[in-house]
């Protein structure tokens, strides 16, 4: 679905409310070879237009199916996430009105598309670690050739651990008062 900016600005204060489904398989598993599924996103919210210029807050719930990053399993991962963005011409040229938490895309032909909205704010929300049920389940313990490493040993050794080399430097920084 597509609107050019100066169609949703002759609706004036009267907002375009969104309810639809959106198929952004292909465009998506094109731009992260990473995904190996993606259902359809679920997308309810609305445009309107205000002070500022047309503002887009969209609900949006989709499932994409990655691999852990542990074991390359395949992991479900529903998502469900809002996001709230100005959209303005590239012929705008004064951005001093948007406060400094505002999201504001320039949109280069004027024209705003559902699809790349979906797409571009389903891939921030994908998380960086990744695990499958078991993972998470199971406390994290590597070994290799003469090490290993274990997430309880590094939690305990982190905080109490003082290099030998740095010990005469511990109190550098205390005050006798």
């Amino acid at each position: 679905m597509k609107w050019s900016l100066s169609e949703l600005s002759q609706k004036g204060a009267k907002p375009l409310h969104i309810d639809t489904m959106v198929d952004v398989t292909a465009s998506i598993k094109k731009r992260n070879k990473d995904i190996l599924a993606i259902s359809l996103a679920h997308v309810n919210g609305l445009f309107s237009m205000d002070s500022l210029g047309l503002l887009g807050y969209l609900e949006v719930a989709v499932t994409v199916t990655v691999p852990s990053t542990r074991s390359l399993k395949p992991v479900e991962i529903p998502l469900k996430f809002n996001t709230s963005e100005y959209y303005v011409s590239h012929h705008e040229s004064n951005m001093e009105r948007f406060g400094s938490n505002d999201v504001v895309i320039i949109l280069d032909n004027d024209v705003i598309d559902l699809d790349q909205i979906v797409e571009d704010n389903v891939l921030l929300q994908i998380p960086m670690k990744i695990l499958t049920a078991e993972e998470k389940q199971q406390t994290a313990e590597f070994r290799g050739v003469d090490w290993n490493l274990s997430e309880e040993d590094h939690k305990r050794n982190d905080d109490d651990h003082i290099d030998p080399r740095m010990a005469k430097l511990k109190d550098f920084f205390k005050t006798d008062k």
